[in-house]
């Protein structure tokens, strides 16, 4: 059977490493931790915890530091992870996957269940990132690298948590993020990828009309959304996250009380997203707040937004888009219906969506 090494760089990853190694640790043959500069005791927990470490010294690129790991392992496949990441199920699908290959190599996609702050309430955002690399394959990007190869692509059941997206976590890095994403947008001005991880990482610290511009540049850059159909599908093809793209800027807009443009530009990507619980959620939100901030028109927008939230529930989740968050096609949008029709006298109603949204929020196994 061809052998899979678990290949993970970390700098000052004393609070979590142990729980990314035990939960990969019966998944693969060896555990391979670069450290890029630590001067806590990642080294002494990765070495405990089985792994073989190497060191490298942090060039502002990450990259590079992926692309060290990888080239430390004759293993013939490469689990990457991160040291805030674990397996929470399916690890067993990874040895599977190469047996059923029989021989031929792909890149494996993982579904990662990125834990995020929401007021007081912790959310759960998942995407499919490719982490799962045949011997050969190897990383471009300063930040937010991507896997470079012209293979097959499968989505492999297996779900890996994270919570570096958690504000402690954001607080810690500092702008670390945006100044890596600045420079490289410096070397590639017009790298539309980069402008929206940028504009991500400005969400995250509040900036929303900064994080706003970022969003618009990069969907300048891509020309979306574009008026026939047969573009918009390759496009959506080769830019998984236009759907993230498409629901975070309605939302920072929204933030701005940019209310008029923010709907203007809903509506015009509206024919693409009829099947996204998440950009319908959005949606409603918007109309909430703009009929919040412009009383005279609630008459008008009312109606749609409730009509958005019912499409949400009748939608479903929708994992598989990029930038999706649970339960927006289930529990969220049934809270937000209980409130308006509390609201509006409609005890029935209000109660109805209530015991829906009373099943509850899914659990958070492994968070720290």
């Amino acid at each position: 059977m061809p052998t899979i090494c678990l290949a993970l760089i970390a700098r000052n990853e004393s609070r979590c490493l142990a729980r990314c190694l035990r939960s990969a640790a019966p998944h693969v043959d060896e555990m391979l931790v670069v450290d890029t500069g630590s001067t806590d005791d990642t080294r002494a927990i990765a070495a405990a915890c089985g792994a073989r470490v190497a060191d490298f010294a942090w060039v502002d690129d990450f990259s590079a530091a992926r692309n060290f790991a990888l080239a430390q392992t004759d293993a013939a496949w490469r689990l990457v992870l991160d040291a805030d990441e674990w397996i929470e199920s399916g690890g067993d699908a990874l040895r599977q996957a190469v047996a059923a290959s029989d021989g031929g190599l792909f890149v494996g996609e993982l579904s990662i269940r990125s834990a995020f702050d929401d007021g007081a309430a912790v959310r759960f955002a998942p995407s499919w990132i490719a982490r799962f690399l045949p011997r050969g394959v190897r990383f471009e990007g300063r930040i937010h690298e991507q896997a470079a190869h012209a293979l097959p692509v499968r989505r492999l059941p297996v779900v890996v948590g994270h919570d570096g997206y958690r504000r402690d976590q954001q607080q810690i890095k500092g702008d670390r993020n945006e100044r890596l994403l600045r420079a490289r947008l410096r070397e590639q001005p017009d790298d539309a990828y980069a402008h929206f991880q940028l504009g991500k990482d400005l969400q995250v610290h509040d900036r929303f009309g900064e994080a706003a511009e970022q969003f618009a540049r990069a969907r300048a850059l891509l020309g979306w959304p574009p008026g026939e159909a047969a573009a918009a599908v390759q496009l959506q093809a080769r830019c998984g996250w236009l759907h993230d793209l498409a629901v975070r800027e309605i939302y920072c807009m929204k933030r701005q009380r940019a209310f008029a443009d923010a709907l203007v530009l809903a509506q015009a990507q509206a024919p693409w997203w009829q099947r996204s619980p998440d950009f319908q959620f959005a949606f409603g939100d918007l109309l909430l707040d703009f009929a919040l901030a412009q009383p005279q028109r609630a008459g008008q927008l009312l109606p749609l937004m409730e009509a958005s939230w019912l499409r949400c529930l009748q939608l479903g989740e929708a994992p598989h888009l990029e930038g999706a968050v649970e339960g927006r096609g289930s529990f969220l949008a049934a809270h937000n219906l209980a409130v308006y029709y509390e609201l509006t006298g409609n005890a029935a109603q209000a109660e109805r969506f209530r015991a829906l949204a009373r099943r509850g929020e899914p659990a958070a196994p492994g968070l720290a």
